[in-house]
């Protein structure tokens, strides 16, 4: 009996593949998958090509001075890398192609904005931070080094002006005074 069930499994078996074979569908070709490659959303993004910059005409510009006058503002402007270059620039007419467009007037120092313009270009300039950081050379003193630190002097007024009281000033209160001895501790 034995024989038997194993010979009818395997003719089962081999029945069940060779009818299932029959059902199985062709290898499809790949050229059905053409158009979804073409047309993908996840496909690699490409570099748009930027269009050439124009130069930009204050690239090196700052503020160098701006003034309020009752004839119109003034702003003078200088080039960080061209020592030469100064345009002295009023809200009436331009000079060589430049021009005021508008002002924000600070009253912080070095706050100042200014917008100018030249050949339909605008760029806002502020003043340049690292000349307002350097200090005021004085007469005999070279560049960069700080005066010296002075106290200020109180000097006695002429006779017969009225002047200020001179203020009280407490001397050093000493803790043990010389020749004394100190008080004795609570513990003793």
């Amino acid at each position: 009996m034995r024989a038997a069930l194993t010979y009818m499994s395997i003719f089962a078996f081999s029945a069940a593949i060779s009818a299932r074979g029959d059902d199985l569908p062709t290898k499809l070709n790949f050229d059905r998958y053409k158009g979804m490659l073409e047309h993908s959303p996840f496909a690699a993004a490409t570099a748009v090509v930027a269009p050439a910059a124009t130069p930009n005409f204050a690239k090196d510009l700052y503020v160098a001075n701006a003034a309020k006058s009752p004839d119109g503002d003034m702003v003078t402007i200088g080039s960080a890398t061209d020592k030469d270059f100064k345009k002295y620039l009023t809200t009436k007419i331009p000079v060589d192609g430049y021009s005021i467009a508008s002002i924000e007037w600070s009253d912080k120092v070095g706050e100042t904005k200014v917008t100018i313009s030249k050949d339909g270009q605008f760029a806002t300039l502020t003043f340049n931070q690292a000349e307002l950081s350097k200090p005021i050379p004085g007469p005999n003193r070279p560049p960069g080094v700080m005066p010296p630190v002075q106290q200020p002097q109180f000097q006695k007024p002429a006779p017969g002006l009225m002047s200020a009281p001179t203020p009280h000033v407490r001397g050093v209160i000493q803790r043990n005074p010389p020749g004394q001895t100190p008080p004795p501790s609570a513990q003793e």
